[in-house]
């Protein structure tokens, strides 16, 4: 039989996680194991393994790259290669897809954030509005909006953190998310923050709604797809429209533990299941 495996938060984790499980074990059935990525132990059992629920990693980052070497060095087998998910950790990853001609929202990295690089940000995007946020995070960890005398917070301050210009339609519009399982196009969403903020989660107000993607959405997603290092099983690829051109740029492309809002894919999550049962017996 196959055996899969899903790694879950570590233990301490405040989210309730379990109830995104069920909806997986509804898909797989009992040949589906639930291990916490910081306890993972011996994974050598398992035909595939999924981080789809390592929710918090970001606050573990030295023991999350640590998690990653081991499973490396023991062979055990993602669904998403462990190169790829090393890649995809750090979201300096935006400016690579950037060099390899991807439309991205502008980004400037920092090493130590302090008011000359909201300054020289704010100089070289024409935005005096600015989003910051960790290099490695997740959930809009430690975002923030920043208006043009707005202090850097103290829980960022000299952190290493990514610059980016405030996308006015993330608040007109809404963040577009397109799922792919294998490369192929599953199901796409709306993203909309609740009024008078800037993040779409739904743990600061905001709500989603099933779309059918425009064009342009399709190619940019298709090309950050082949831009990536290593073709991902598994993805979440994040997006805005630019109002300059009314084109889209890449706000994220995640392959780590994207949430799939499955229940939005017509299939509900057929596609998901058969090329996750797919790649573990080939």
């Amino acid at each position: 039989m196959t055996r899969l495996c899903i790694l879950t938060p570590h233990p301490d984790y405040e989210e309730n996680w379990r109830p995104s499980a069920e909806a997986f074990r509804a898909l797989f059935g009992d040949d589906l194991d639930f291990r916490p990525w910081t306890d993972a132990g011996d994974l050598s059992a398992h035909a595939l393994v999924l981080p789809l629920l390592v929710w918090g990693y970001q606050r573990r980052a030295a023991d999350w790259y640590c998690a990653l070497d081991a499973w490396e060095a023991a062979g055990i087998r993602f669904a998403n290669a462990l190169p790829l998910l090393r890649w995809n950790t750090d979201k300096d990853y935006l400016l690579d897809l950037a060099e390899k001609g991807v439309a991205t929202v502008p980004t400037i990295e920092s090493g130590a954030l302090c008011t000359d690089d909201l300054a020289a940000a704010r100089a070289q995007f024409g935005s005096e509005t600015l989003v910051i946020k960790p290099a490695i995070s997740g959930g809009a960890d430690g975002t923030y909006r920043l208006a043009a005398h707005d202090p850097i917070p103290f829980d960022v301050l000299e952190r290493e953190m990514l610059i980016q210009p405030m996308m006015a339609s993330v608040a007109t519009e809404g963040e577009y998310s397109l799922f792919y399982f294998d490369g192929a196009f599953s199901h796409a969403i709306l993203k909309k923050p609740a009024a008078g903020d800037f993040r779409v989660q739904e743990q600061f107000g905001g709500h989603e709604v099933r779309v059918e993607p425009p064009a342009l959405a399709l190619a940019l997603a298709q090309a950050a797809l082949a831009a990536a290092p290593l073709a991902p099983l598994y993805a979440r690829v994040d997006m805005v429209r630019d109002d300059a051109d009314g084109g889209f740029r890449l706000m994220e492309l995640e392959v780590i533990e994207p949430s799939l809002f499955l229940s939005f894919a017509a299939d509900g999550g057929a596609l998901f299941a058969k090329t996750v049962l797919e790649r573990a017996i080939s």
